[in-house]
C-alpha cells in the first residue's frame, strides 16, 4: 500500500501500535533550540502526553517499555516489537528515490532474504524506520533471545543502511507527525503490511525467532536428541545436563543480573560499603548479555547506581578497568588462562559470588542461577521427583504403606491379626 491510499497515523495511532496500556513508562527525547530534553511519562496517559508535543521540534520516542521513569535497559519493563532504522540516505542506490519507491526496495530486500515484511514502514525525513509488531509483548527475561532477533536482523538489512548502533532495547525512534529538521521532512508511515483483521500485521515471537536466528531452538533441541539416541542416553527433561540446566552464555548472564537485583532486594538494600562491588558485578553481566555496549555503560551503571542507593553517586574512575575491557569483548578480543581462550569480561564461577557477596544456602534457594553445586543437587532432585510423579510413579512413603497394609492388612482395620482371622479375612 503506497502513501497516497494511506490513512493518516497520528503520534498516538503509530505509537499505540507497540506500546499498552499496561503499568510502566514511555520516553521522549525532544531537541529544543540550545539543548535535548529527556522525559518520561506513564503509559496510561501517553494519548495526552502526545497531543502536546510541538510537531516542529524534532522528536523521538521510545520503542519498548519501562518500570522505572528511566529510559536505561536494565528498567526494561517489556517490548512488543522488532525494529531496525535503515539509514537510507547513505546509500548510492537510494540517491533519488522516493520513500514510496525506498519503502518497495525494502520490501523487495525482505522477500528476497526470506524476512517477513515489516508491519510498518515510516519515513523518518530521510531514511525508513521498519518494525515488526509482535503478538504479546515479551517480558525482560526474554530480551537476550530478543537481542539475538535483533542483532541477525540488523546484519542482514545491512545492504539497506540498518545502523548497528540503533538496535537496542533502550532506543528510541523519530515520533511521526512531527518534523525532521535535517531535511525539513515530516516523519510518517509510508507502508503498512495488513493483517486479516485489517490492522498491521502482528508476528509470533517465535516464529520471528526461527525465521532470523540462524540456528532455531528446534533444531537445537533435535540435534540434541539425536546425539542422546546415538550414544543411547537418556535425553534430560529442561535440556538438563547432569544437576544443571544448560544456558546460553548471554542468558545466563542476563540472568546473574537479575539475581544479583533480586538479591539486593532480598536484603532490604545493599549496605554502604558494598554497594560498588555490586554495582560492578551487575554492570558485569549486563555487558556479558550483549543487552547494552560501552558507548551505553556508564548511562547504565547511573541507572544500576540509582536502583542500589538514590542519592549513591559512584565515582566513575572505579568503572574505567571494566570499560576497557568492554571494548575489548566487542572487539572480539581473547584473553588466554590455563590454556583457555577467555573473553576479557569477567566470567566468574558460581562459587567465587557466593563467597564474595556471602549469599546463603535460602538465599541461592530464592536465585535463579547462583546457586552451590548442593542447592543445584536439591534442586535436580525435586524436579526428578515432580518428574517421576507426572510418569505415575507412585511416592515412595505411598509404595512401602501400601506394601505393607498387605503385609499385615489387620493394622489397616486396627485390629489384631487374631481379630482379623475371627472376622473372616476382611479386605
Amino acid at each position: 500500500m503506497t502513501s497516497s491510499t494511506l490513512p493518516l497515523f497520528s503520534a498516538a495511532e503509530e505509537a499505540a501500535l507497540f506500546h499498552s496500556q499496561s503499568p510502566g513508562y514511555f520516553a521522549l527525547l525532544v531537541r529544543q533550540p540550545n539543548r535535548m530534553v529527556q522525559s518520561s511519562h506513564p503509559l496510561s496517559v501517553m494519548d495526552q502526553v502526545l497531543a502536546l508535543v510541538d510537531c516542529r521540534l524534532d522528536t523521538w520516542i521510545s520503542q519498548a517499555e519501562f518500570f522505572r521513569p528511566n529510559r536505561r535497559v536494565v528498567n526494561l519493563a517489556r517490548i512488543g516489537l522488532l525494529f531496525a532504522d535503515l539509514d537510507t540516505y547513505r546509500q548510492p542506490w537510494a540517491s533519488g528515490r522516493s520513500p514510496d519507491q525506498l519503502a518497495a526496495s525494502v520490501l523487495y530486500h525482505c522477500q528476497e532474504e526470506g524476512i517477513p515484511c515489516p508491519s510498518i514502514l515510516v519515513f523518518s525525513g530521510r531514511g525508513l524506520q521498519a518494525k515488526w509488531f509482535l503478538d504479546a509483548a515479551l517480558p525482560r527475561q526474554a530480551l537476550p533471545r530478543w537481542n539475538a532477533c535483533q542483532r541477525h536482523l540488523i546484519d542482514r538489512l545491512a545492504p539497506l543502511g540498518a545502523d548497528p548502533a540503533a538496535r537496542d532495547a533502550s532506543r528510541v525512534l523519530r515520533l511521526v507527525t512531527t518534523v525532521n529538521s535535517r531535511s525539513g521532512e515530516i516523519c510518517r508511515v509510508v507502508h503498512v503490511e495488513h493483517g486479516e483483521d485489517g490492522q498491521p500485521v502482528r508476528y509470533s515471537f517465535e516464529d520471528l525467532a526461527e525465521t532470523l536466528l540462524p540456528v532455531s531452538r528446534w533444531d537445537i533441541e533435535a540435534g540434541h536428541k539425536a546425539r542422546a539416541d546415538h550414544r543411547q542416553l537418556r535425553l534430560l527433561q529442561g535440556k538438563e545436563t547432569g544437576k544443571l540446566r544448560t544456558l546460553s552464555g548471554r542468558q545466563l548472564a542476563w540472568d546473574r543480573l537479575e539475581d544479583l537485583r533480586k538479591l539486593g532486594e532480598m536484603r532490604g538494600g545493599v549496605s554502604e560499603g558494598e554497594r560498588m562491588q555490586h554495582l560492578f558485578w551487575r554492570l558485569n553481566f549486563l555487558l556479558l548479555s550483549g543487552a547494552t555496549n560501552s558507548q551505553q555503560m556508564f548511562l547504565e551503571a547511573s541507572a544500576l547506581a540509582q536502583e542500589l542507593d538514590p542519592a549513591w553517586h559512584h565515582r566513575r574512575q572505579e568503572l574505567s578497568t571494566l570499560y576497557q575491557k568492554a571494548r575489548a569483548y566487542e572487539a572480539g578480543e581473547r584473553v588466554e588462562f590455563g590454556g583457555r581462550q577467555l573473553v576479557p569480561l569477567y566470567t566468574p564461577k558460581n562459587n567465587t559470588l557466593i563467597n564474595l557477596l556471602m549469599i546463603t544456602d535460602a538465599e541461592q534457594r530464592q536465585l535463579r542461577t547462583i546457586v552451590s553445586s548442593a542447592v543445584a543437587a536439591e534442586r535436580h532432585r525435586v524436579r526428578e521427583e515432580s518428574r517421576r510423579r507426572a510418569a505415575g510413579a507412585i511416592p515412595r512413603q505411598s509404595y512401602e504403606a501400601g506394601s505393607l497394609s498387605k503385609a499385615r492388612p489387620w493394622e489397616a482395620h486396627g485390629i489384631s491379626r487374631a481379630s482379623w482371622y475371627r472376622a473372616g479375612k476382611p479386605e
